[in-house]
């Protein structure tokens, strides 16, 4: 029992201790809790809406750590010649790429990768050492290299597959079919002018990978890649074949800048042949220059000289200002026009209309071209494409110079008679000559393979005007004409030379342009060749003994090809031919 004396304080119990009592009003602590409560059920709400309502956002976040929507690349389109002949393939290669900070290789193993990259082992250790999460070591490569280092079993080291444009036809077709780049696109020629319709569009496949790159499983659905369309041109590979190979060496001969010869079908506006030199290998474009890569025959322009001719003739002829033997005085040999003067390269005394373009006089063509107002000359120059692109679709394509006719002082109308003053491509001056192939009308060109009827034609000369044309440009192979080396064995054959100085900074340069457009045969025209050579300098310059040969050698080849019976009568021992004429 305890006595508690008299005045001493009352006792208390632990949890009545007066220091323990709350100094704070109730109104705070219930304020407090109810800050509390209210925290809580926004966290709960924000979590019910998060993972409830509008889960993608955390879904994405997490998928990302681990799913990959991969690429399924699409096969690139073929590219055919008119008979179905490869021209271009995508055939399957592998690309090496890797994690960085997965691929720790010993000297050994990054001497052997670097020696089946071929790649200096500097640059691989280089490219490793990239605090990046990925980067490529070489793309392309073939699929044997690929399966020798993936047998190393290189940490962090990774393939995918891809494809590479192969050319089975190299240099032959450079400039037609062009190349693509890395990325597949299209960088040049027909790749690239048909690139939406080769392409196809590529796949997806999504996937679970690990850290290391590794698929795991495939999740969700697979969009399967739709493979490009394949592209039939209207090019013959024989065709261009003979073409190429004629070019080229008679750049090589004559030792000329540059070359370019073309072939049309006269039925339907086809290009059968395209070829320039110099030109490069698309399967292996390490050193390219520019002059290698230019597709002269369509972005290159130059002045066509008396190509033109037998477009002043026809218009004169059309509009009834001479008949076919209509004599043109053409003494002294030049004519004077202003301050200028225009001379014959021979002089001539009086010459028929036939003769005029047989021997090929500027005399005679400006006194014919000088009948005309400019405006009509202009028209017809105009109507014949020139000064407008022929839209092909190559990249690059130029429509040359034809100055507007209200600009035109008579001294340029008389050039541009005889081809001086304007300028063209040749893949224009041989669609032009289409007129004289024909019935007069003008058909557009095409670089793909036509099924059924060709298009309708634009009519620019009558078939009377173009029948005696074609009778004198036959002229001009043959005795007393300016090409007899553009004769062909069989076949009658016609068209005109070309021989023009060129302009350097606004003045003409002792440097010539030689060129031959002609029709064969004569008896039902089915082709037209035009053939360019730049800057020959071998000695030769004319382009009757120049580019002459040249299309003699193309249309012998291309005839024979298409299997078009010989017209004409062939030369055998003792000066007797198969008509038995001497």
């Amino acid at each position: 029992m305890v006595v508690r004396r008299r005045g001493a304080p009352k006792p208390h119990r632990f949890t009545e201790n007066p220091l323990l009592q709350l100094a704070l009003p109730g109104w705070r602590s219930r304020f407090t809790g109810l800050a509390l409560l209210l925290l809580l059920l926004a966290l709960v709400g924000r979590s019910f809406y998060l993972q409830v309502i509008n889960n993608e956002f955390l879904q994405d976040k997490g998928e990302s750590r681990y799913r990959r929507d991969m690429e399924v690349p699409a096969s690139r389109g073929k590219i055919l010649d008119r008979n179905g002949e490869l021209l271009a393939v995508s055939t399957p290669v592998k690309s090496i790429w890797a994690i960085p900070g997965d691929a720790k290789l010993d000297p050994g193993q990054a001497k052997a990768l670097a020696t089946l990259l071929e790649m200096d082992v500097k640059e691989l250790n280089r490219r490793l050492a990239t605090d990046k999460n990925f980067t490529y070591l070489h793309r392309q490569i073939p699929p044997d290299v690929a399966q020798r280092i993936a047998a190393l079993k290189l940490p962090g080291i990774h393939q995918d597959q891809e494809f590479r444009r192969f050319y089975p036809a190299g240099d032959m077709v450079a400039h037609i079919v062009g190349f693509t780049g890395l990325d597949g696109k299209g960088l040049e020629g027909v790749e690239l002018a048909f690139q939406q319709d080769l392409m196809g569009r590529s796949g997806s496949r999504s996937v679970i990978r690990d850290r290391r790159g590794q698929i795991v499983e495939d999740v969700g659905g697979m969009r399967p890649p739709q493979d490009g369309k394949d592209i039939r041109l209207s090019m013959d590979s024989k065709i261009q074949y003979l073409a190429f190979s004629a070019i080229k060496q008679a750049a090589i001969e004559n030792k000329a800048k540059a070359g370019g010869a073309v072939v049309v079908d006269a039925r339907t506006g086809e290009v059968l042949a395209l070829a320039n030199w110099p030109s490069y290998n698309p399967n292996n474009r390490a050193s390219l220059t520019g002059p290698q890569l230019r597709n002269r025959a369509v972005t290159d322009s130059f002045e066509p000289g008396s190509t033109m001719k037998p477009f002043t003739v026809a218009l004169s002829l059309e509009r009834a200002k001479v008949r076919f033997d209509t004599v043109i005085d053409c003494a002294p040999g030049r004519i004077t026009i202003g301050t200028a003067t225009i001379s014959d390269a021979h002089p001539h005394g009086a010459l028929t209309v036939a003769q005029v373009l047989q021997k090929s006089s500027n005399v005679g063509t400006v006194k014919m071209a000088l009948n005309f107002p400019p405006k009509e000359m202009w028209e017809m120059f105009d109507s014949l494409g020139f000064g407008t692109p022929p839209s092909l679709g190559f990249p690059g394509e130029v429509g040359g110079r034809l100055r507007p006719w209200k600009s035109w002082r008579p001294i340029e109308q008389a050039t541009m008679s005889y081809g001086h003053g304007i300028s063209v491509s040749l893949i224009q001056l041989a669609r032009s000559y289409l007129v004289f192939a024909r019935d007069g009308d003008l058909l557009p060109l095409s670089l793909q393979a036509q099924e059924g009827l060709p298009p309708r034609g634009v009519q620019i000369f009558s078939p009377q005007t173009v029948r005696e044309v074609r009778t004198m440009m036959e002229m001009v192979v043959g005795p007393g004409g300016t090409a007899p080396q553009a004769h062909v064995p069989g076949y009658r054959v016609g068209g005109k030379t070309g021989t023009a100085l060129k302009l350097e900074g606004g003045v003409y340069a002792k440097k010539y342009v030689a060129s031959f457009v002609g029709i064969a045969p004569m008896s039902d025209p089915r082709i037209i060749v035009a053939v360019m050579l730049d800057e020959p300098s071998a000695g030769k310059h004319y382009g009757g003994d120049v580019a002459g040969p040249v299309f003699s050698k193309i249309v012998l080849g291309t005839l024979r090809n298409m299997g078009v019976a010989p017209d004409a009568p062939v030369q055998v021992a003792g000066g007797l031919n198969q008509g038995g004429q001497l």
